[in-house]
């Protein structure tokens, strides 16, 4: 649901980006669940202060109280309990469960599966893992309504405007 950017001032506060629609809705939650990236090892984190900041969040972490116990959280990634968020609405999707979604374009040519979905700033992109076929590779899909025409989360599939040699 985001992730630490790095400290911010010298009492412990870090910086967050929000992975989320709403900038403050991660202030909500009075514990985070956080992870070095590329680990599976998640730690439980209490959330004492924090606040919108432009576009991200300034948060005082218990137990971290300076910078440079701050700049040891430096890129981690920030998640709750599923079973504290509330039920998306009929039109709504949490882009986690596009994860392991087959896709496919137009022309019926499977692209490959999404295997994660990430945000550079202007809108969320797929990360669509190729198959054996095409070398394993991955190809970005930007998550848009232009690109993208359906997402069936019962047949685990997803219906894309894409070309298969994009």
């Amino acid at each position: 649901m985001g992730q630490v950017l790095l400290p911010w001032g010298v009492r412990g506060w870090v910086k967050v980006r929000p992975h989320t629609e709403a900038l403050d809705a991660l202030l909500g939650f009075a514990a985070w669940w956080v992870r070095e990236p590329g680990t599976a090892g998640w730690k439980e984190l209490s959330v004492v202060a924090g606040r919108v900041h432009a576009d991200a969040l300034v948060v005082q972490i218990a137990g971290v109280e300076t910078r440079e116990a701050a700049l040891n959280l430096k890129g981690y990634d920030i998640a709750v309990p599923r079973s504290e968020l509330p039920q998306p609405a009929a039109d709504e999707i949490y882009q986690a469960d596009l994860v392991g979604l087959e896709v496919m374009n137009r022309e019926g040519v499977v692209l490959g599966r999404v295997a994660a979905v990430v945000d550079f700033g202007a809108h969320p992109l797929l990360k669509v893992r190729c198959g054996e076929a095409q070398s394993g590779t991955e190809r970005l899909i930007p998550y848009v309504p232009a690109i993208v025409d359906r997402v069936d989360m019962a047949a685990g599939t997803m219906l894309v405007d894409w070309g298969e040699n994009y």
